[in-house]
């Protein structure tokens, strides 16, 4: 099987906060747009949080999002996986992305969530401890993933819970 590659960072020196998932899924891969499966409820949160039409064209969305001092990355740079599931990433291909480059480049950022579980414990295995703690005074916190796969919460739950994001930028 064939290594997926991820995307670059979404950033601006001006960027707080940095939203942090996985890998793209199939859908997203195909399109070149983080977030790119249609019943990914990550662009309809967004849109309720900084009151946009998910709609939108992919350019302005992004936009939009750094306007809100907001990034977007993804833990991994390459993986093998079968399919867009986090389950399906073959734990022994991950390479991830350099977030010591990142964190040097954009120092504004304080604050990262993770979009779920998979992003979380892949990023405190492999990243954290390549960073220097002392020179990257981050705060992270887990939000529910907005995968279409992540059926226990409703959208209006997820809106909620996504919605500490607007606290910290």
């Amino acid at each position: 099987m064939k290594l997926k590659a991820g995307f670059p960072p979404i950033a601006e020196e001006t960027s707080t906060v940095l939203i942090l998932g996985t890998m793209p899924g199939e859908e997203s891969l195909r399109k070149d747009e983080y977030y790119g499966n249609p019943r990914n409820s990550f662009w309809k949160i967004m849109g309720s949080l900084f009151e946009f039409d998910p709609s939108l064209k992919y350019e302005v969305k992004k936009r939009i999002l750094l306007e809100n001092r907001i990034a977007l990355w993804d833990v991994m740079r390459y993986c093998e996986r079968k399919g867009s599931l986090d389950t399906n990433i073959n734990n022994e291909t991950i390479i991830e992305n350099d977030f010591g480059s990142f964190f040097n480049k954009y120092k504004n950022v304080r604050t990262a969530f993770f979009n779920g579980v998979k992003a979380e414990k892949e990023y405190f295995k492999r990243v954290l401890p390549k960073i220097s703690k002392s020179k990257h005074k981050i705060n992270y916190y887990r939000l529910p993933s907005t995968s279409p796969a992540m059926t226990q919460l409703s959208l209006n739950a997820k809106k909620l819970e996504w919605s500490k994001i607007k606290t910290k930028i």
